[in-house]
């Protein structure tokens, strides 16, 4: 019998990342790329859906929420489930695995509600066949804190107008008690049971290893410091991707900011505009139009009120004044309505920017702590680095530098680029070795055929001064260091 293996993991803010990790629009290096169009997702989205997060967000907005969002607010629960992994590479063995996909789908929507899942993706280009699933945790009935109060009122107490307890709300504290979360541990294993599970040790100390984590101890698990070194740059340079792709982010934040500004421009123009037609408008009404009207009202009473009351003319004068004061209620609605709508578009792009910010900052935060760690664990990287990028501006290419900074020797033929010479000098089938040395810059030294590369270089400008028929005296120079 093997073991049931389910956890749960509250998401602490925007799952766009997660989204990227799951859907392999990134690929994390424990997976193998050949197989990753295996994976599949289990659980249809709505029309005009095509992601995880998009399904998330969806799920919220049609929730019937009546209270905001926080921005602290735990707006999905990521679900992970699979089992001991010989019992689930049997069941994939044995053609069971679509049917314990069916069981692992229909236990999630029974336990947490068919409209909370919002996705579940099964990998099956990682060693052990797993589940990631997505819960919305949109609840109803009363609040904890509200039972609580309940008991506790006193006679004479002012009370409150209560709140409807059907209503929907976001509370993943309600979802993740820990009565609940040893119920979701029973019932999984009891839904899993054909299949050869079964529940671990009740209240066992073992605890989840997060893919950080792992990682660390994969890298300080391996033999030598070569597979180390070649470990750590790959880390590095996926940690550069991620940098770049977090700066096209705000790039593209600060782009959709900059149209924002511009429509926020033009509407200021229209609001303007309309502001000088208003005005102009209260103006005429104020002044020629309601002249006209007195005048020509006054020369009705002149020429006998009687004969005019309640004519046409004058229903016709009255008519144009209501006419004006609709026109300008318009104007006036006209103007509050675009006010309006620019402040919004300024707190919305207000705050996606400074959450793009927050992000940003984090994550390069992140990233420096890592790298710190990496040259703490590792001393000679950066110097290591630096002979890489010198062996790349010498010539060598990226195969070839990656072999000399793990101290292995290559054979080349072809020319080397000296900027002390500003020359190509050419050589055949010779051998180029990096070697640690106390006397050398940083450490270490760069050898071509056993000599030193500055030395190396100056005797091959020897030999080309010497064959065009130039003699030069043998002068010494110190060493020069890399930079």
């Amino acid at each position: 019998m093997g073991y049931v293996v389910l956890h749960l993991d509250k998401a602490p803010g925007n799952e766009v990342r997660m989204t990227a990790h799951i859907e392999r629009t990134q690929i994390p290096p424990n997976a193998d790329p050949s197989r990753t169009h295996l994976n599949r997702e289990l659980v249809q989205f709505p029309n005009g859906v095509t992601n995880r997060t998009q399904a998330i967000n969806f799920r919220l907005a049609h929730a019937g929420l009546t209270r905001k969002i926080g921005t602290n607010q735990v707006q999905v629960i990521r679900v992970m489930l699979t089992g001991s992994h010989d019992n689930m590479k049997r069941i994939e063995a044995e053609g069971r695995l679509d049917a314990w996909c069916a069981d692992n789908l229909a236990w999630l929507n029974k336990t947490f509600g068919a409209d909370n899942v919002v996705s579940a993706v099964l990998h099956l280009d990682e060693s052990t066949p797993h589940i990631h699933a997505a819960v919305v945790p949109i609840v109803t009935g009363e609040r904890r804190k509200v039972k609580e109060q309940r008991i506790s009122d006193k006679p004479g107490k002012k009370k409150y107008r209560k709140k409807n307890p059907n209503a929907a709300r976001l509370c993943a504290d309600d979802v993740m008690t820990r009565m609940k979360l040893k119920s979701y541990q029973d019932t999984y294993a009891e839904a899993m049971a054909d299949y050869g599970l079964e529940r671990g040790i009740d209240g066992s100390v073992a605890r989840h290893i997060s893919t950080q984590e792992f990682y660390r101890n994969a890298i300080a698990g391996q033999k030598n410091l070569q597979d180390n070194i070649d470990e750590l740059l790959r880390i590095e340079e996926q940690k550069r991707q991620d940098v770049e792709r977090l700066k096209q982010w705000e790039q593209e934040a600060r782009a959709g900011y900059e149209q924002a500004e511009a429509m926020r421009e033009r509407k200021n123009a229209e609001l303007e505009a309309t502001a000088h037609e208003l005005k102009a408008v209260k103006g005429e009404l104020k002044t020629e139009r309601l002249k006209s009207v007195v005048a020509e009202v006054g020369s009705n009473i002149v020429e006998g009120i009687g004969s005019l009351v309640g004519t046409s003319r004058v229903k016709k004068q009255e008519q144009q004044i209501a006419t004006l004061r609709q026109e300008v209620a318009a104007h006036e609605e006209t103007i509050e309505i675009l006010q309006t709508q620019i402040q919004t578009i300024q707190s919305d792009h207000s705050r996606q920017l400074l959450q793009v910010q927050q992000q940003s900052q984090q994550i390069v935060g992140r990233l420096q702590n890592e790298i710190d760690r990496i040259y703490g664990w590792l001393p000679d990287t950066p110097q290591l680095i630096k002979w890489g990028e010198y062996c790349r501006l010498l010539g060598f290419s990226d195969a070839q530098v990656r072999d000399l900074v793990n101290m292995r020797p290559i054979r080349f033929s072809g020319e080397l680029y000296s900027r002390e010479h500003s020359q190509h000098f050419e050589t055949q089938n010779s051998e180029a070795r990096l070697l640690r040395d106390e006397k050398g810059p940083g450490g270490f030294q760069l050898f071509i055929d056993q000599i030193p590369i500055l030395k190396w270089f100056r005797q091959k400008a020897k030999e080309f001064l010497e064959h065009i028929g130039i003699k030069i005296k043998n002068r010494k120079q110190g060493p020069q260091l890399i930079h």
